[in-house]
């Protein structure tokens, strides 16, 4: 069963007949959005609350929690945005940390060897100790931060402090809370979420304890939504204002074919992929070498072919 990006607070009635369904072995796909925004038409920024979907207590039981905020990763997909007017505007990429790009380190096959996948306005998950197994799939990188909500998203400012922070570098105190998991696979033998509750409907083979399943938790429900070309849906991943292929699709793949018990597919799905980050403190703290290697390496080139050139000649027609 896929819940992908749910807008509406479940029932408790919805809620025990899932939680008898995963007791009943059945896996389920997650795609969880804890934030909703609202546009104000006056200022026209965009205003990040959290989203109440009265699932706390259920995935509380499971042994995990999707929170209420905001992750900023500086290893993150770029976002374009037009200047000028009709015919004449330019589209210019920029750094938008908001849009976490996570290619994980975990060994897992529904991970192995994909690229990067694409995240946009991600919430962080913890996990909590209780005896089911649990896998972190995806991950945002080492400098990420995390936003509390609710938090008012102005384009123009946001842009120049990412501008600055990648020109600059980030601070010691920013982006330092590490590794955070933005997707989380739960295997095992599942307790009942009712446990010891009184229960909204009655179910004639309610089960406490449940059989062996699988459940797959992102805190992202955009992963999963195409872009649109006119009224025709482009492939999954791809991003039509970059030209780039993300992992998007790959991901999805693996998790339900792995959820299906299928290993077989992800095998041969599996390709060996290099993804290249670039470090972007290293790259604040020797931008001004390289930009002085740039400048000069061409024109001592240049020179020294003149040189020579001019060398040959004369001794050529002398």
């Amino acid at each position: 069963m896929i819940i992908a990006r749910p807008t509406k607070k479940f029932t408790e009635k919805e809620k025990y007949l899932l939680d008898q369904y995963i007791m009943s072995g059945g896996s389920t796909l997650w795609l969880i959005d804890k934030v909703q925004f609202v546009n104000d038409s006056v200022g026209g920024n965009d205003f990040a609350f959290a989203r109440d979907l009265n699932l706390t207590d259920f995935f509380f039981r499971y042994g995990i929690r999707v929170n209420s905020n905001l992750v900023k990763d500086l290893y993150s997909a770029p976002i374009i945005l037009a200047s000028g007017e009709e015919r004449e505007s330019q589209y210019n990429r920029y750094p938008w940390f908001y849009n976490p790009l996570s290619a994980s380190n975990s060994k897992h096959p529904i991970t192995t060897n994909i690229e990067g996948v694409k995240f946009e306005y991600a919430s962080s998950i913890d996990t909590l100790p209780n005896g089911i197994k649990k896998t972190i799939l995806l991950n945002s990188s080492p400098l990420s931060k995390i936003v509390g909500l609710p938090k008012e998203i102005n384009i123009s400012k946001e842009i120049t402090t990412n501008l600055k922070i990648v020109n600059e570098g980030p601070t010691d105190l920013e982006f330092n809370k590490g590794e955070l998991p933005l997707a989380v696979l739960l295997e095992g033998t599942f307790k009942s979420a009712y446990l010891n509750r009184v229960k909204p409907l009655k179910i004639i083979n309610h089960q406490e304890l449940g059989q062996e399943a699988k459940m797959v938790i992102i805190a992202d429900g955009s992963i999963i939504k195409n872009q649109l070309q006119g009224n025709r849906p482009l492939e999954l991943g791809f991003d039509k204002w970059t030209n780039n292929f993300y992992g998007n699709k790959e991901f999805l793949l693996n998790t339900v074919n792995y959820l299906l018990d299928d290993n077989g597919l992800i095998n041969i799905r599996t390709k060996d992929i290099s993804i290249p980050f670039l470090d972007p403190i290293k790259v604040s703290e020797n931008r001004t070498f390289w930009k002085w290697i740039n400048l000069l390496f061409p024109l001592l080139l240049l020179t020294i072919l003149v040189l020579i050139f001019n060398y040959i000649r004369k001794k050529k027609y002398t």
